[in-house]
């Protein structure tokens, strides 16, 4: 042994590896050769993803349409009386502050029923005094039709009786009136029962609306009543505000176009005014339906002349409307492209007629509402804050 450090053998230490090395390849058994050029893109995978979902989602629909179609005489009465109870809350509101809930939803319910009453009977009255002069004034206006459509087209009297028979048969062969109506559950039976639920379903929405929605929300976990809770409180202040929209906007119109038939002298104009109003509840073709019936009268009564003074009269009061009124009164409160809402009508109406296009729009512009609501990021200050500011609007319809 030495005691000289020089003397001791040389340490080796490796060499620190530097970015440029790069490993070696892998071995060939360890390679799966076109792999890569199997692998799914990324694309046609999320495009498959989202493919099997919205099928399942679709399904889901279908099944829930038949549902409701299958239980469509208590759907439907209940639907309705939603859409009573959010145009009549107020007045019920308005009465509890003088009196015991059941008897302030009581009087608001008969109240209905009393005005309801007199409106339908003003208007049988209306047409049991005017009928006869309107049987001759139809016929006086179908020479008139006959001779304007001859002289302006051309058309020998053969020809008109050919397209007139041709009509004819075509309408006689559409079907049975009576077993259409049966078909879709239209039997007198059938209507009372329903008339029996909404009125039934009407009164305990006024009564104990809040106990009710207190109850369904408390059948979800106690994670998501919040959410719930604040999803029902929008969707009812959306609601609330499209029906007593719609309600005015249906009584401006009524007032419009009663007025002018009566100007012109077009036979029934009070029934042309309530009708108009009823309608008026159905966006788009409630107008057109409701319009061609006042100049339909127009023209048999007084012939075309009156009628293009009445068709002129029913497209400045429906202008009227949907550039003065309805943005006015709406405004952004219930915003739904009119694009959804010619889908909503559609599928309204194949899913349950009149009913189902009635009811569309409102549902849209709530499903339109809570969507949002659902997928924002308000904090449960904002919530409150946003809940205490509509609560003398009727808009919650719980405290949960």
């Amino acid at each position: 042994m030495t005691d000289n450090p020089a003397a001791a053998p040389p340490v080796h230490t490796p060499e620190p590896a530097t970015p440029d090395r790069v490993d070696p390849k892998p071995s060939e058994p360890d390679r799966l050769p076109g792999i890569e050029a199997a692998a799914v893109p990324p694309g046609v995978r999320v495009a498959s993803e989202w493919s099997w979902r919205l099928l399942l989602i679709a399904a889901a629909l279908f099944v829930l349409s038949i549902a409701v179609r299958a239980v469509s005489e208590i759907v439907v009465p209940v639907a309705i009386a939603v859409l009573l109870t959010a145009l009549l809350r107020p007045v019920a509101t308005w009465l509890q502050r003088r009196m015991k809930p059941g008897a302030a939803a009581g009087l608001t319910l008969l109240g209905t029923i009393v005005l309801v009453s007199a409106l339908f009977t003003l208007v049988g009255s209306q047409f049991s005094s005017g009928f006869s002069d309107l049987t001759a004034q139809v016929a006086t206006g179908l020479e008139r039709i006959r001779d304007w459509v001859r002289t302006t087209f051309n058309i020998t009297d053969a020809q008109f009786d050919e397209y007139f028979n041709t009509i004819r048969d075509r309408v006689s062969e559409s079907g049975n009136l009576g077993a259409t109506a049966t078909s879709v559950g239209l039997t007198a039976t059938h209507f009372l029962a329903g008339l029996f639920i909404a009125l039934f379903s009407l009164f305990f929405f006024l009564y104990e609306g809040p106990r009710i929605w207190s109850w369904i929300v408390r059948l979800f976990p106690s994670a998501t009543r919040p959410r719930v809770n604040s999803s029902g409180f929008i969707a009812w202040h959306q609601l609330s505000a499209f029906v007593r929209a719609t309600m005015i906007v249906a009584f401006v119109d009524a007032v419009g176009i009663s007025v002018g038939a009566a100007i012109l002298k077009v036979p029934f104009a009070f029934a042309i005014g309530i009708l108009v109003f009823l309608l008026a509840f159905i966006p788009i073709l409630g107008a057109l339906l409701s319009g061609a019936v006042a100049v339909l009268l127009a023209l048999v009564a007084h012939g075309p002349g009156v009628a293009l003074i009445m068709l002129a009269v029913v497209i400045g009061v429906q202008q009227l409307e949907s550039h003065v009124l309805q943005p006015f009164l709406l405004g952004k409160a219930v915003s739904v492209h009119p694009l959804a809402v010619i889908l909503a009508i559609a599928t309204g109406s194949i899913i349950a007629g009149i009913v189902g296009a009635l009811v569309a729009v409102p549902f849209a512009a709530v499903l339109n509402a809570v969507g949002k609501h659902i997928f924002s990021d308000e904090t449960p200050a904002e919530l409150d804050r946003e809940m205490a500011e509509h609560a003398d609007e009727g808009g919650a319809p719980a405290n949960a």
